[in-house]
């Protein structure tokens, strides 16, 4: 997984500004870079298997409201999943 991962890891510091934002973050916390790379591979595959148990593509701004994959009805805005 991690050789699948590492160039879309990669580009996504490069071109996404919230992935940006958090290899930023930890690389300023004196992670070292291939560390914070590592970090961001491991949110890509999260945000890939939500999207997949959503059965939905990403977007830049998620909607707001949308069905928990474990509760039939729609989650509230303020929880966690909301």
């Amino acid at each position: 997984m991690r050789q699948l991962l590492y160039m879309p890891a990669l580009v996504a510091v490069q071109h996404n500004p919230e992935l940006k934002r958090k290899y930023g973050a930890l690389v300023a916390r004196g992670k070292p870079p291939k560390v914070a790379l590592t970090a961001v591979m491991r949110k890509l595959l999260v945000l890939a298997n939500a999207l997949m148990q959503q059965d939905r593509t990403w977007t830049a701004h998620p909607p707001r409201k949308y069905s928990c994959p474990a509760f039939p009805t729609p989650c509230p805005a303020g929880s966690v999943h909301g």
